[in-house]
């Protein structure tokens, strides 16, 4: 599956002074790691977001925001974003700030051997 290369290099962009960035190929699209941590990516044409189950309802609120949902279960502390949610760069760092905020909490998935 394609994934937005357009968001994709905006989320490149957005993490360039911060440490510890992998980009990774996974769920048909593109995952950036921060910190051995799934951050923010893209799926398709929207914004794969871990933004946590804290700020989970006032992400919900926004424009262009729904739930995340693979392989039809939802993901909690996950959501998507779509184009029309960032639109603007206020409303695009608004979500890359929320992903970077929650990634020191956010568990890191066991390494595989």
């Amino acid at each position: 599956m394609a994934f937005n290369q357009t968001i994709s290099n905006r989320i490149r962009e957005a993490l360039i002074n911060e440490h510890n960035v992998e980009e990774k190929l996974m769920f048909g699209g593109i995952c950036y790691m921060v910190n051995d941590k799934m951050c923010v990516g893209v799926i398709g044409d929207e914004m794969m977001c871990r933004i946590g189950e804290e700020r989970y309802e006032e992400a919900m609120g926004k424009r262009g925001c729904r739930e995340m949902d693979f392989a039809s279960r939802p993901m909690k502390g996950y959501v998507y974003v779509s184009e029309d949610g960032m639109k603007t760069n206020a409303e695009f760092k608004y979500w890359i700030n929320l992903c970077l905020d929650y990634n020191p909490k956010a568990k890191a998935s066991k390494k595989k051997k």
